[in-house]
């Protein structure tokens, strides 16, 4: 029964960093019927961008740990989010009216751009993330024991998953991504300015795919620049699960 629950755990908790990074493929699809190939690519800017915080700042060392991952994962995401604005200014906004194909390529140009760049910057060894940046001990759940950083991983992506949903439905920028969703023309004559919505969603989806490869980071402790291709092809596996640019359906996708 406690290899079951523990296996159980470990599964929701890597289940939570697949939804981040489908919700990523499924916003991005849900606005402007395009899939971004160069997603997984920044999942790895962000385990890469992640380390190079932690280690240069010192963040766990000056302000504690759970205060210090905090900071760090904010900063990630702010990070990646510029450069998911980047992409679409430079990669995608040229190619809007062209045909689907030219936007194709252009995504997969970038995701060859993202990895060889990083691959230029850091090398192609694997990188290791520091070790005991929160306390060592096991949560009782239910009696039995968990990783600390196993919970903490789970109840952060649970949490930025629930987030988005509400921002989605309660807040009239999400009120503008849905309506730019279903109808651009339509949004556009209710006065919706559909390249600024267009640029918050290649912000949100990139910042919750960069800072769920610094939370791969921190979690298996290890990294590698071809590790987005991977966990990019499970996740858009659970973005088309959960019914691509279906926000609920990805982060169902995700934890299945």
């Amino acid at each position: 029964m406690e290899q079951f629950f523990q296996q159980l755990t470990n599964g929701l908790a890597v289940g939570g960093i697949y939804a981040l990074i489908a919700l990523g493929y499924t916003m991005v699809y849900g606005v402007l019927k395009l899939i971004n190939f160069a997603h997984g690519d920044l999942f790895t800017i962000g385990a890469y961008l992640g380390l190079t915080l932690l280690t240069s700042l010192a963040l766990t060392d000056h302000v504690g740990g759970f205060l210090g991952i905090g900071l760090l994962a904010l900063m990630v995401m702010g990070l990646v989010g510029v450069i998911g604005i980047l992409l679409e200014r430079i990669a995608y906004r040229p190619l809007r009216e062209s045909p689907r194909l030219s936007a194709v390529v252009s995504a997969l140009g970038a995701s060859i751009f993202f990895q060889n760049a990083v691959m230029l910057v850091y090398g192609a060894k694997f990188y290791v993330y520091p070790q005991n940046l929160l306390p060592n001990i096991p949560v009782s759940v239910f009696g039995m024991p968990i990783p600390l950083m196993r919970i903490l991983i789970l109840v952060a992506s649970v949490v930025m998953m629930i987030s988005l949903y509400l921002f989605v439905q309660k807040t009239r920028i999400g009120t503008a991504i849905r309506a730019a969703a279903i109808d651009q023309g339509a949004a556009r004559l209710m006065g919706i300015d559909v390249n600024r919505v267009i640029m918050i969603v290649f912000c949100i989806g990139p910042a919750l795919g960069g800072v769920a490869g610094m939370m791969v980071g921190i979690y298996y402790g290890q990294i590698n620049f071809t590790m987005g291709w991977i966990y990019g092809l499970k996740a858009f596996t659970a973005a088309i699960l959960g019914g691509i640019g279906n926000i609920p359906g990805a982060m169902v996708g995700g934890l299945l």
